[in-house]
């Protein structure tokens, strides 16, 4: 199993952590309470191994007419609105909810250029609440395929403290290709043209770089 470079800290820091517990538990409880606690450490450390598992995921068919899911997770949201923050226009938004369980690495649904980058601090509201898009911390991308500007937003969850970008403005990524990572649970907004024809239907399961959630307009 290949784990996410931004889960070794974390992991480092939680065995350290849990075996000081589990010998604590030892000291002051004897050899039933280390056992039991070791096993719980055991459970916990894991479920923490999985939440940072990093799949390579190789896009079969590369097509940039085609949008790739950029998470794993399940829709919450397929709906028509106005963005407001920089196309200014009307677009179809989808939104993929990513679960402590789900992976949570954030690949590119199509190839092209970054034209814009912006973090916003904010709420923690749990990432299936309607104004989590516009009220959480999150961070705004957009990326250009030369006939077609979408939109990605990472938005921080209830659990999630950090959000981690490494797109830049001006950078060409491929399709998958991955620009980021967020952490214990979370959501992503994809903004696409009007016009989309969209392939997924609200409570379907996505998997980054496999399932095909739109397709283009001509």
């Amino acid at each position: 199993m290949n784990i996410h470079k931004e889960g070794y800290p974390t992991l480092v820091l939680a065995f350290v952590f849990l075996l000081a517990i589990s010998l604590s538990a030892y000291n002051f409880g004897g050899g039933t309470a280390f056992v039991i606690t070791s096993i719980l450490s055991l459970a916990i450390y894991i479920f923490l191994i999985s939440f940072f598992r990093n799949p390579n995921r190789i896009i079969e068919t590369k097509d940039n007419n085609l949008i790739y899911a950029p998470a794993d997770g399940k829709v919450v949201v397929i709906e028509q609105k106005y963005e407001d923050e920089t196309l200014k226009r009307d677009v179809i938004q989808i939104s993929v909810f990513m679960s402590p369980l789900n992976v949570h690495v954030n690949r590119m649904p199509i190839a092209g250029t970054v034209e814009y980058n912006k973090y916003h601090k904010g709420k923690y509201l749990v990432a299936w609440h309607p104004k989590s898009s516009t009220e959480n911390e999150r961070t705004t991308v957009t990326i250009n395929n030369g006939k077609h500007v979408i939109l990605l937003r990472q938005i921080a969850g209830a659990l999630a403290r950090r959000i981690v970008n490494y797109a830049k403005v001006g950078q060409t990524y491929t399709q998958g290709q991955e620009y980021g990572f967020i952490k214990f649970g979370s959501r992503v907004d994809i903004m696409l043209p009007i016009g989309s024809e969209i392939k997924v239907n609200i409570d379907d399961v996505v998997k980054g770089n496999q399932t095909v959630l739109a397709v283009l307009p001509a």
